[in-house]
Order: structure tokens, then C-alpha cells, then sequence
């Protein structure tokens, strides 16, 4: 075989190595060293890439936004924060027909601007809102398949943590990246709420009305969560106007974010150690996957596989938008067996050249923010994309009295949100750009 030959067979033998549960970093990395081996005919080119990919990975400066971030979710969940969330959300919405999962949608929102993981928000945000779905009869599909849902916008709604990945491996401006997700995150919350109005109009059955709290009650919901607006405010408020560089910001929010859940009486000192060693764990999860996909991806540069895309691309004769939606059809089904941050990895080495030599109109920052997005929202969609959808496995796990099946029935017409939503962002690119073009 030559190296290209090579290069393609990796392929299915990487996703057949993580469809038999071998750990994803463990797996790029194993292919990454073979395929190395097999293309250069020697050890001593990959062996020479452990030695600097190592330092590099560890030693990266953009990367220590990371453990921030997730200690910063890890404070939020412990701290009680996603309860007053809730309760905020559901003073304002609860009473309407399909007001609670509205509100529970509405709260991972709110919670996903101070977590940044998806499958923390949606295990959150699920011990909160079951019981309340349960309590005014909604049904099973309903219920989990919002939660499920809702729980996408935890990498969408700034900060994310996948979408600082990508800005790091498409060399972007993580600030930018941050700004651009803002208005693609609102319009997930609002169209998942009209997916559950519908829903509910539909299948009059599958959920009862709740009492409607007074406005003194809402009052004091509103004045409950004011702490989650004010670290989102401080942290993506400084970020626009300079105050704080994105790591800078990241610690700023997990320092805010320990101190009110210790202000709150939610967090002692084993919560304490319970929350850094988790962040830890998460932390060392996270670097030994980027750790193995820069092994694999040195790999496909030296067996030319992303170079001879773009030239297969250019030979082709396809235009630049069929090649756009050929790419993100793969990620719908790429989607179907892997998780957000190894996609991530896996592909932004391979797609973001091939996208980065077409005419979008567009100069090559704003062709590359966009992109961006439009990978990170297809990303959140493979979350709750049957066969795998880890938010589904998640919720359900919660929610055992629940069949799996019924879970994949209620998260089809999000789903079907989530396609539309795509397609939007893709065809009117200045929903994704309006808000970083103000910052020049």
C-alpha cells in the first residue's frame, strides 16, 4: 500500500478500535504510531515527534483555559447554582403547556454559560428537572428528550471548552470564537422551547400546566440566580471589552464561581476536594486525547492525506458549498459513533485546510469562525444522535424507568430543529459574524 492507501485504512481501524471501547486517546495514538511506522519505513520520525508532541501538549499556553473551565462547572454544580437556574426559569415559564421542560431547557442554557460541557450540563440539569416533569405529569419522551437536548447548549453557549479546541487547532481567536457562538446559542435555547410549545400542541397528553408563581415570586427567583449572570457577565463581559485575556477570564470565573459556592453554604471541604479532583480526572481525560490526535494527525501529514484532499477537491469540480455540506453530513454521521472532542480532533486537521482553499465570499478569518460554528453546532447535534448520543445514555441513566427507546422517540423533533438551525447558520453566514464584526 502506499501512503495514502494507509492513511484511508486508519480510518475504519481507528472507529473500529473505539466501536470495541478502546479508550479514544489510547486509539489515535496506537494508530497514529503505526501508521507512522508504515508510511516512513522507521521509528525514528515518530519517535522524534513523541518527544517534542509531549512537551508541547503539556506546555501550551491556550490549553490552561481548559482546567479552568472545568473547575468552574465543577464549583457551578456543586455550589447549587443549576437549582436557582431552574427555579428562575420555571417562575417565568412553568405555568404555559410544556412550561417545565421550556424551563428546563431555559436552565441549561443559563448553566452552559458558566459550565462549557454539555454532559455535565445535561446530568445537572437532570437531577433538577425530572422530578418536577414527573411530579406534573409529563411524559417520558417529552422529558428526557428536552433534557437531552437542552443539555447540547453546555458546549454552544459560551464558554465552551470544545470550541476553545478548535480554536486552538484552526490557530482562531478564542475571543472571537466566544462572541461568534453567542447569537447560534440563543437561537438553540428559542428554538428548542418552540419545538416543546408544538410538542405539547400535538400530543395534548404528554404534559399538565403547573400553577403560575406571583411576581413577588418571581422576584425573588430572578434575585436567586444572580449569581450566574453575574460570572457569565464577568467573564465573557471582560473578554469583549479587554479586561481579561480568555485564560485570564477562566480563572477569574472559577475563583467567582468557588467563592459563591462557598458563600452559598453548598460547598464545603470535601465538596472542595471532590470538585479539584474531578477537574483532575477531566483535565488529564481531556490532554491525553488532544496528546493522541496530534500523534495521529502528525501521521496524516506525513502520509499527505489532508494535502491530497484539497487537491482532490479542487479537481473535482465541486462547488465550494456542496463540498460544505458533504462535510457536515459526515459530521451528522461521525456524530452517530463518537463523542464532540474527539471529532474535534479527529477532523478540524483534515476539513479546516480543505475549507480554508474555497471562495465563500468571506475573508479567511471570518470563513474560519464560521466554520467553526457551523462544526460545533453539527458536533452538539451527534450528542443526541442515535445510536450513540452520549446526552441520551446520559438522561436515561437518570431517568432507568424510562426506555431507551422512548428517549430516542422524544429527541426526533429536536433533532429536526437542529437540522433547520444548520442549515440557517450555513446559507445566512451573518448570524455567525454579526456580533464579532462589531468587535473590529
Amino acid at each position: 500500500m502506499d501512503r495514502l492507501e494507509i492513511a484511508l485504512v486508519s480510518i475504519p481501524v481507528l472507529l473500529g478500535m473505539i466501536f470495541v471501547r478502546v479508550p479514544i486517546g489510547l486509539a489515535m495514538l496506537l494508530c497514529g504510531i503505526g501508521g507512522t511506522v508504515l508510511v516512513t519505513g522507521r521509528w525514528v520520525p515518530i519517535m522524534a515527534s513523541l518527544k517534542s508532541l509531549t512537551y508541547d501538549v503539556i506546555s501550551n499556553h491556550s490549553l490552561s483555559i481548559v482546567p479552568l473551565f472545568l473547575l468552574m462547572g465543577q464549583f457551578a454544580t456543586k455550589g447549587g447554582m443549576s437549582e436557582s437556574l431552574f427555579r428562575a426559569a420555571a417562575a417565568f415559564l412553568g405555568h404555559r403547556r410544556g412550561g417545565v421542560a421550556m424551563a428546563g431547557i431555559g436552565a441549561c442554557a443559563g448553566f452552559g454559560a458558566i459550565c462549557g460541557s454539555s454532559l455535565a450540563t445535561a446530568a445537572t440539569m437532570a437531577q433538577v428537572a425530572l422530578p418536577e416533569m414527573r411530579r406534573y405529569g409529563y411524559s417520558g419522551a417529552l422529558s428526557t428528550g428536552s433534557l437531552a437536548a437542552g443539555g447540547t447548549l453546555g458546549i454552544l453557549i459560551p464558554p465552551s471548552i470544545v470550541l476553545v479546541i478548535y480554536a486552538i487547532l484552526a490557530e482562531q481567536n478564542i475571543v472571537k470564537m466566544f462572541i461568534a457562538a453567542i447569537i447560534p446559542g440563543i437561537m438553540a435555547a428559542v428554538g428548542f422551547m418552540l419545538v416543546v410549545a408544538v410538542y405539547v400542541r400535538v400530543n395534548p397528553a404528554s404534559a399538565e400546566t403547573r400553577e403560575r408563581v406571583d411576581f413577588r415570586g418571581r422576584v425573588r427567583a430572578v434575585v436567586d440566580v444572580w449569581p450566574v449572570a453575574l460570572i457569565f457577565l464577568l467573564v465573557i463581559g471582560g473578554i469583549y471589552v479587554g479586561w481579561f485575556t480568555p485564560t485570564e477570564a477562566a480563572a477569574v470565573g472559577a475563583a467567582g464561581t468557588g467563592i459563591l459556592a462557598l458563600r452559598s453554604g453548598e460547598l464545603d471541604w470535601k465538596g472542595l476536594k471532590d470538585c479539584l479532583l474531578a477537574t483532575a480526572v477531566s483535565t488529564a481525560m481531556i490532554y491525553f486525547i488532544v496528546f493522541g490526535a496530534q500523534v495521529y494527525n502528525t501521521f496524516l501529514a506525513f502520509a499527505q492525506l489532508p494535502q491530497t484532499s484539497a487537491e482532490w477537491v479542487a479537481a473535482s469540480g465541486f462547488s465550494p458549498w456542496m463540498v460544505l455540506v458533504l462535510i457536515l453530513v459526515a459530521y451528522l454521521l461521525f456524530g452517530c459513533v463518537m463523542d464532540s472532542l474527539s471529532m474535534i480532533l479527529l477532523t478540524v486537521p483534515i476539513f479546516f485546510p480543505l475549507i480554508m482553499t474555497l471562495d465563500f465570499g468571506m475573508s479567511p478569518e471570518e470563513t474560519a469562525i464560521w466554520f467553526g460554528i457551523l462544526v460545533l453546532v453539527t458536533v452538539e447535534l451527534g450528542l443526541v444522535t442515535p445510536p450513540v448520543g452520549m446526552n441520551i445514555f446520559i438522561i436515561n441513566s437518570l431517568a432507568p424507568d424510562i426506555p431507551l427507546t422512548e428517549t430516542y422517540r422524544g429527541v426526533v423533533p429536536f433533532l429536526i430543529a437542529e437540522i433547520i438551525r444548520i442549515a440557517l447558520l450555513a446559507a445566512i453566514p451573518a448570524i455567525i459574524l454579526f456580533l464579532p464584526r462589531m468587535m473590529q
